[in-house]
């Protein structure tokens, strides 16, 4: 099976080298990596061409975004593998084995998602483990309790973006989570847990840089819940109270 991996950068030169270099290191042959770049103002552009010069199953796209879900979109829309996942310029691979793992689940398990488990790293030393989120098998109760498995982490047939769409834009922060919620309230389709570390994330991404983007992100969870017919705001409730946990691994 083809994998696509789709990076989104923006101003990212500090940390796409650790980015790009994770994806391709991987021991996994078969592997098309797409990067959406939003016309960045730093080096990151340079960068991420010298750094895939040689590579030839690599798509480089830098034009104006909406946003990182926006690119995402973008990105999804130019991916040709069978297998479909992200890997954010904050973010890296947790080692050279991981696709190949992913692969191997989707196989075994005739899934149509596969996921696993994240470590949130300093941001100054990613060798130090700030938050262990620990995923768990899939069941759809799960739902109501606010439980969703960590996002980046997630890998998709490409075939489940052609039946339920992408991100929807008109969530700022939380568009992965109304994304979750759309394709596993879907009885008949089958997801894989890998109880293994995927993608190791540097703290500071957006949704809790600050107290308004919180509150902001908290709204838009409700909406998603809502929307999708899948809980209430006790929904939203147990969703924060259960990541407490993740910071006693």
């Amino acid at each position: 099976m083809k994998v696509s991996i789709i990076t989104a950068t923006y101003n990212s030169e500090s940390t796409i080298e650790m980015c790009i270099n994770s994806v391709l290191n991987q021991t996994y042959s078969n592997i098309e990596y797409v990067i959406i770049d939003g016309l960045s103002k730093d080096n990151t552009l340079s960068k991420v061409e010298s750094l895939t010069e040689g590579y030839l199953n690599v798509k480089i796209i830098s034009e104006a975004d909406k946003g990182i879900y926006d690119a995402l979109n973008k990105g999804v829309a130019l991916a040709t593998g069978d297998i479909v996942g992200f890997v954010h310029s904050d973010d890296f691979l947790a080692d050279n084995s991981v696709i190949a793992s992913i692969s191997e689940a989707f196989d075994i398990n005739k899934a149509d998602g596969v996921y696993g488990d994240l470590h949130y790293v300093a941001s100054d030393n990613t060798n130090k483990i700030v938050r262990n989120w620990v995923s768990e098998d899939f069941n759809p109760r799960l739902l109501k309790r606010g439980w969703m498995p960590a996002h980046p982490t997630l890998f998709l047939k490409r075939t489940i973006y052609k039946t339920y769409g992408g991100f929807n834009l008109n969530y700022k922060i939380a568009a992965d989570y109304d994304f979750i919620l759309r394709i596993f309230k879907e009885t008949d389709l089958r997801f894989c847990y890998l109880p293994k570390t995927i993608i190791k994330m540097r703290l500071g991404g957006a949704s809790n840089r600050n107290l308004n983007n919180i509150i902001q992100k908290t709204k838009e969870d409700y909406r998603a819940v809502k929307s999708n017919g899948v809980g209430s705001w006790l929904t939203i409730l147990l969703k924060n109270v259960t990541k407490i946990k993740q910071f006693m691994n």
